[in-house]
């Protein structure tokens, strides 16, 4: 038996709650198949006192989007000296805003699309970048508020100035790149394998293709040149650096070959908090390299401090 106390954060009250709920119950069972002693905590506004009543030796992070991952939940852990899994204050909070992570990508060499910020209720009639191009919420996840507008598209997509728009005014306006969508996660200062995302039925990667059974087929290890691969492999690191990450991470690609093998290979963004399902990418991954999940995720607990 390992003896050490964790509370697995789930829930919440972000869109991604359901998600988290999968994700944190997923990690509890595994870690009390591992003899952790797990307490399951379904994250509400009384977190810190919970906290301060239970004193886990560690705090798994199960939690996703705004609260989970952008910095709040880790200063209140930092505030309580409890040792947590995944990134700290800094990095999660910079990884969230996704302008402002790809402006520390691409000043640290990292290939980005070309992409503008502005406020969602600016959005005019006419198109404010040349079409194709991808309109996304800055702070959100899972695919929350993404509208791909298209190149015979005649006028900018009228749901990010409607009443029913629930993602937030800061939108990122970002060049569409067309090819293959890949993943590639780190775990500490390794690089795990290359996967390729194959949506079944749905135009991207979309909260379906990421979440309902059969919504996306995942290859691991893509079947890309070998050049690309540790590309790919290299700029996910440099990536979590960059950025700050600690623990887990991963960063998601578009990758052009429709000219050559070399092709346009373009970083769209790092998830600090990546899914932890055992069918989740990264926990895939980590089986890739010979880790089942319930070592994957002991390595995790092991890992977890302060002042990340």
């Amino acid at each position: 038996m390992n003896g050490k106390h964790v509370a697995v954060l789930m829930g919440g009250f972000s869109s991604e709650r359901p998600v988290s709920l999968s994700s944190g119950a997923a990690c509890a069972d595994a870690l009390e198949a591992e003899g952790f002693r797990v307490t399951r905590v379904d994250v509400a506004r009384d977190v810190a006192s919970v906290l301060a009543d239970l004193r886990p030796d560690v705090a798994f992070n199960a939690l996703h989007g705004p609260f989970g991952e952008d910095g709040t939940i880790q200063g209140i852990l930092e505030y309580l000296e409890i040792p947590y899994t995944h990134s700290g204050v800094l990095a999660s909070a910079l990884a969230m805003d996704k302008a402002q992570a790809k402006h520390v990508a691409a000043a640290s060499g990292i290939p980005v699309a070309e992409a503008l910020v502005m406020d969602r209720r600016a959005f005019g009639p006419t198109h404010p970048m040349k079409p194709p191009y991808v309109v996304k919420p800055v702070c959100e996840g899972s695919s929350f508020g993404v509208v791909i507008v298209k190149e015979d598209q005649s006028h900018p997509p009228q749901v990010v100035t409607s009443s029913e728009w629930r993602y937030g005014d800061r939108i990122m306006v970002e060049r569409y790149v067309a090819g293959r969508e890949l993943t590639c996660g780190v775990m500490g200062d390794k690089a795990l394998g290359v996967t390729e995302i194959i949506p079944q039925g749905h135009a991207f990667y979309d909260y379906d293709s990421k979440y309902v059974k059969g919504g996306s087929q995942h290859v691991i290890p893509a079947q890309i040149s070998p050049n690309i691969y540790q590309k790919i492999q290299t700029l996910a690191l440099k990536a979590h650096q960059a950025i700050g990450c600690r623990g887990v991470s991963r960063s998601d690609f578009r990758f052009d070959d429709r000219g050559s093998d070399e092709g346009e290979l373009i970083w769209l963004e790092i998830n600090t908090q990546p899914g932890m399902t055992p069918t989740s990418l990264v926990p895939e991954m980590a089986q890739h390299a010979g880790l089942g999940f319930g070592e994957f995720l002991t390595w995790m607990v092991e890992d977890a401090s302060c002042l990340r």
